[in-house]
């Protein structure tokens, strides 16, 4: 069975998933879309990665990364969770069926990385996602 695909949403009604897409070169944009595509059906749990899917470790455990690449090799990441659980607890949430959540997105010049803030941001919006129930979602 496939997985939804769903965008959180702030609580000021902000998609910051929308909004890092928005600046991203439209290349960027397809491959993004695509990975999820590839993922939702396969679905994660049976995903082989390849570089492009790959699950978080350490202080972003729980995390999934969409990786893509840019102009000038620029690094682009999307950051998810996946929403799993029985239906009951998935109704509840306000989702249908298993889904995977797109909490934000970071980009970065190649051959550097991320640093501890931009983690935390992105782990203060997936908690924020996580803590809200039914989920606010993009429609």
């Amino acid at each position: 069975m496939a997985w939804d695909i769903v965008f959180y949403k702030t609580a000021d009604e902000r998609v910051p998933t929308d909004e890092f897409l928005d600046g991203c070169p439209l290349k960027v944009r397809a491959q993004f879309l695509a990975v999820l595509d590839a993922v939702a059906e396969a679905p994660p749990p049976k995903f082989s990665g390849g570089g492009r899917w790959e699950a978080m470790h350490g202080d972003m455990g729980g995390y999934y990364e969409v990786r893509t690449q840019g102009p000038k090799r620029e690094q682009f990441r999307l950051f998810c969770i996946l929403e799993n659980a029985e239906p009951q607890e998935l109704q509840r949430r306000g989702l249908p069926g298993p889904a995977i959540a797109v909490i934000t997105g970071l980009r970065k010049p190649w051959m550097t990385t991320f640093d501890a803030t931009d983690y935390a941001h992105v782990r203060a919006l997936g908690e924020d996602h996580l803590k809200i129930v039914p989920r606010r979602i993009a429609p």
